[in-house]
């Protein structure tokens, strides 16, 4: 159950007043006015956020000690991130920490944050996969066929770990571009202990396994991916703190967004398996352009579109046929 905003009243009177102390409360207030002040979305949520991590405290503890006082060097901390927020610097980069699939990522300059509606990738492939993602056979009480899966642009790793989680029988081959993002995604795999069945290359897609494949045809039973889908053009339209922060690399595609698309599209009908599961996140500029290239590629079958929460088409899902 959220806490948010049952701060009990009077909220802080007199907080920000130079020279005194400030408890939880009013660091809180004085943390959402600055936030809000300058029009930063989940002002709020930003607020607690930056001063959870600065305590090293959850939600739960910082509402129901409201009245502890901050320590004067922490709350120098607090407003130092609060004002690197106003400044534009995304609230995860200054936690360096990210939720997803209900595990907890680091994130860091130089790696994409994860956002909940990549989350609707992990729910695809579950779906269908059906019985396959099932460790143990429900009709004979028989092991089920052990799965590889294939992550393409991993970033933090999000996908890649979380799918390694939900099928602990399955082995995971993740590449980037970035060995930053590399590096930081192979510690996001440590932390729920999956990262002995995940396997983290640096690679263009996937063409560093593809070429490192005796066996072309028929290698990963699952090829899921979140690819760059912005276009060149609308790097303004984007909030600034993704704009000015996040990789470009992870965010941009080309003049038209929808570049990367083709060759993931080309690379998944080579090296799925029969019945095996493709699993792309869509731009909200792309579904009709990904949907010619799949039914220009013979072979696919149960191709559909799943959109997010918010009804916009989010997942192209479909299926290989040998």
């Amino acid at each position: 159950m959220s806490l948010r905003g049952t701060l009990p009243e009077p909220f802080g009177a007199g907080a920000g007043r130079a020279g005194e102390p400030m408890d939880i409360r009013a660091a809180l207030r004085d943390g959402m006015a600055r936030l809000r002040a300058a029009k930063v979305p989940s002002h709020t949520l930003a607020a607690e956020l930056l001063l959870m991590s600065v305590l090293g405290r959850d939600r739960t503890w910082m509402y129901t000690h409201h009245e502890a006082v901050v320590e004067p060097q922490l709350l120098e901390k607090y407003l130092g991130l609060v004002a690197r927020r106003v400044a534009g610097e995304p609230t995860q980069y200054l936690t360096g920490k990210q939720e997803f699939w209900g595990l907890e990522f680091e994130v860091r300059p130089g790696v994409l944050i994860p956002r909940p509606e990549t989350e609707h990738l992990i729910e695809v492939v579950l779906e269908r996969l059906g019985p396959r993602g099932i460790k143990i056979r429900m009709d004979t009480g028989e092991p089920s066929p052990h799965l590889r899966i294939a992550d393409i642009g991993t970033g933090s790793g999000c996908l890649a770990v979380a799918l390694a989680y939900e099928l602990p029988h399955a082995d995971v081959v993740a590449t980037d571009i970035s060995g930053l993002a590399l590096q930081v995604a192979q510690r996001n795999a440590e932390r729920p202990g999956v990262a002995d069945r995940v396997r983290f290359v640096q690679s263009n897609l996937l063409d560093a396994v593809a070429s490192d494949s005796a066996n072309r045809d028929g290698v990963f039973d699952v090829i899921v991916s979140n690819p760059p889908y912005v276009a060149l053009d609308e790097a303004a339209t984007l909030p600034r703190e993704v704009r000015e922060h996040e990789p470009h690399a992870a965010l941009f595609s080309g003049p038209t967004g929808v570049e990367m698309y083709a060759q993931l599209i080309r690379q998944a009908a080579e090296l799925l398996r029969d019945r095996g599961i493709l699993a792309l996140e869509l731009g909200y500029n792309s579904p009709d352009h990904v949907l010619k290239i799949v039914r220009e590629h013979p072979g696919w079958a149960n191709v559909s579109i799943t959109n997010d929460l918010a009804g916009i088409p989010r997942v192209l899902g479909g299926e290989r046929l040998r």
